[in-house]
């Protein structure tokens, strides 16, 4: 079955007119900020402005006042949004948030999304994933997964360290993956845990510093110590949670690439704008030899992960697991974003390295995308197994 490239005409008007708002709105709160936004009120004021324009998240279903785009469709919008660092967090679109919804939309009962679904769409509250432990704790291993849920009167007490948890700061809810059978290393025995942020058995211990800032509500450690939920805090199915995490996971990544994708092109502009009016050595900067085969390894580098995130994208919509291609993706498209930053900073020269363009921020924050969402070394692993496993299979007598 062929990909069709082309994205539907109402999705191609939602994608100009977030293409405009970013532009218009959002680039310049951005540029007055440094690309940070520690005010909570400038979210709010963006997410307004975002609703008024009618580009406000766009992923989710029209019964919780969003578009309901599937994954290629968001492609095309994403990476509009992603076009300045701030355009996610004001179309409701940011990390974790946007991939907690994608779940919840899924496999959330109905009173869990009443409860926890509807203001997150809403922008009315935040939330966090917490799985990242620290070693030997779940990290690019899920499997390593330490934190013990144990059932307690009436529901589960929840007990472990996490860190790296995007967003936790002013969340109002975390989902929280917690071990309820096996050991350390077993490939189950996994749930999903829904946690309010009120509850005193979770405790916020310190906020991580870290080379990116821009994912609003920071990486945080996080105690669970004699957490206890009810068992209508239970999401999905009990010893069930990895499971559910790939339902995360896959689009997770995916949503990321598009994301940075905006801003690798928003780079790439930076420098052939500086390209096409800095004169050096007799001619434009822009019509010498090097300089043109950065800018042209920029738009391949852009074109070649933007073809493998929609060949992920249509198989996700087709309903498959879609794991190689997934991690193709990201590995590719992680390791190319950050080409495309860091050449444009380099034909941008000393303008790129001072805080007059926001190329520094843009290298800070795409940096981490390779460790992110899996490591560039843990997916290139797991491409080469499956692959293993192919040959291996059509081997066999």
């Amino acid at each position: 079955m062929a990909v069709d490239l082309e994205p539907d005409p109402v999705v191609a008007d939602l994608a100009r007119r977030t293409a405009d708002f970013v532009r218009e709105v959002v680039i310049p709160v951005e540029e007055r900020g440094g690309g940070v936004v520690r005010d909570d009120s400038e979210r709010v004021r963006l997410q307004r402005a975002a609703k008024e324009a009618g580009v406000f998240a766009p992923h989710v279903g029209p019964e919780f006042g969003g578009h309901g785009l599937d994954m290629r469709a968001r492609a095309v919008v994403f990476e509009e949004a992603g076009y300045s660092l701030l355009g996610p967090l004001a179309l409701n679109i940011a990390a974790p948030d946007e991939g907690n919804m994608h779940m919840l939309e899924l496999i959330a009962t109905e009173e869990q999304k009443r409860r926890y679904l509807a203001p997150l769409a809403a922008g009315e509250i935040r939330s966090c994933f917490a799985m990242t432990e620290p070693a030997p704790g779940a990290g690019s291993d899920p499997a390593a997964l330490s934190t013990r849920a144990a059932r307690v009167g009436g529901g589960w007490r929840i007990d472990g360290r996490k860190w790296f948890i995007t967003g936790a700061d002013g969340a109002g809810f975390a989902i929280c993956m917690a071990r309820t059978s096996g050991d350390p290393g077993d490939p189950g025995g996994a749930t999903m845990f829904l946690v309010d942020a009120g509850n005193p058995g979770m405790k916020l211990v310190r906020h991580i510093d870290t080379l990116d800032e821009s994912l609003y509500g920071g990486h945080l450690e996080v105690l669970f110590d004699g957490c206890v939920v009810p068992d209508e805090a239970v999401l999905g199915e009990v010893d069930e949670g990895f499971r559910y995490a790939q339902v995360r996971l896959g689009p997770a990544r995916m949503t990321h690439c598009m994301r940075w994708l905006g801003i690798a092109r928003r780079a790439q502009d930076i420098a052939v704008g500086r390209a096409a009016e800095r004169e050096l050595f007799g001619s434009r900067l822009g019509d010498l030899g090097m300089v043109q085969q950065m800018i042209a390894d920029n738009e391949i580098d852009i074109a070649a992960a933007r073809g493998l995130v929609l060949q992920a994208c249509w198989e996700l919509d087709q309903g498959r697991s879609a794991s190689q291609a997934t991690s193709i993706a990201k590995t590719f498209s992680a390791e190319a974003i950050w080409r495309v930053v860091d050449r444009s900073l380099q034909i941008c020269g000393a303008l790129g390295v001072s805080g007059d363009v926001l190329l520094g921020r843009f290298l800070r924050e795409v940096r981490p995308f390779r460790i992110y969402d899996g490591p560039s070394e843990a997916h290139r692993w797991a491409i080469a197994r499956r692959v293993m496993r192919r040959h291996d299979k059509a081997a066999r007598p």
